[in-house]
């Protein structure tokens, strides 16, 4: 009877198990917007293959508390070196998501191109993954490898669905997602309408960037004056820590506020300032 109430007790916490990591619950887990999730998806967009997200996560920790060390040991001032270490932390994610604009505006310059090379190949009469397999030798030259990864993927499977999917991952733009749904669709129902659409989407791509780097231009003083607002007290404030007699009055309980009202201001108003320079960001909402 005991084993019999042990062997039902084993089974039941098995199907609860198995329940939970079902793919429903899984999709749904996945689905939740979380810290590694988002940093997964910035470096992504950084093109960063060889870095994850606990990865970044660490290096912000180690550069903080080195920053932080550093401060504390040259100021020896506690809130000071809090303060820098919360920049310092931050670092890296701040280069990652420079290093994910720059590619963003880099790839914004160069789909027109990519998209000019596809509808002549499909003019060619070359079907769909060959049109895309060859912009790994005729395509932009910052597109070759993540083309010739696809071309790799479809000759070693042969699942052209499966293959996109991947494309898209390596991609992670909003432009790529549309090229690689439209021949997915073009792929599925067919139609002799695509290069046509290749053609008015790359004329409309060109048109883009062109409107939108000049209004960048335009927009860069806003950026430009609002982190040079930012970081100038900050800047004053790490050449005074160098000499601690000029920052002890900050181990006092007022010199904790002051530094926790002006990292305060210097956030609010650098968030006003790019909010007011800010131009509209494509969203990846066929990812």
């Amino acid at each position: 009877m005991g084993a019999l109430l042990g062997l039902t007790f084993g089974v039941g916490v098995v199907m609860i198990w198995q329940g939970w990591n079902g793919p429903d619950h899984a999709s749904t887990r996945q689905s939740k917007p979380g810290v590694l999730s988002r940093l997964d998806e910035l470096i992504a967009e950084a093109g960063l293959e060889a870095v994850t997200a606990r990865q970044l996560l660490m290096s912000c920790a180690g550069l903080g508390a080195v920053t932080g060390l550093t401060f504390l040991a040259v100021s020896r001032t506690l809130p000071i070196a809090i303060a820098f270490a919360v920049f310092g932390g931050y670092t890296p994610v701040a280069l990652v998501k420079m290093r994910a604009r720059a590619r963003q505006r880099e790839l914004r310059d160069l789909w027109p191109d990519a998209v000019d090379n596809l509808a002549s190949a499909v003019r060619a009469g070359l079907s769909l993954p060959e049109a895309l397999t060859q912009l790994s030798t005729r395509g932009p030259e910052p597109l070759r490898l993540t083309f010739r990864r696809f071309g790799e993927d479809y000759r070693a499977t042969g699942r052209f669905a499966e293959c996109l999917d991947a494309l898209k991952r390596r991609l992670a733009d909003p432009t790529g997602d549309r090229i690689v749904e439209s021949l997915r669709i073009a792929r599925d129902v067919g139609g002799s309408d695509l290069g046509r659409l290749l053609r008015t989407l790359s004329s409309f791509l060109r048109e883009d960037a062109r409107t939108r780097s000049e209004l960048e231009a335009r927009q860069s003083w806003v950026v430009n004056a609002a982190r040079l607002a930012v970081a100038a007290p900050w800047v004053l404030l790490a050449l005074l820590s160098l000499r601690s007699v000029s920052v002890e009055a900050f181990n006092a309980p007022s010199g904790w506020l002051v530094l926790a009202g002006g990292a305060g201001l210097c956030g609010v108003a650098y968030r006003l300032m790019m909010r007011v320079g800010r131009l509209p960001r494509d969203e990846r909402v066929l990812r």
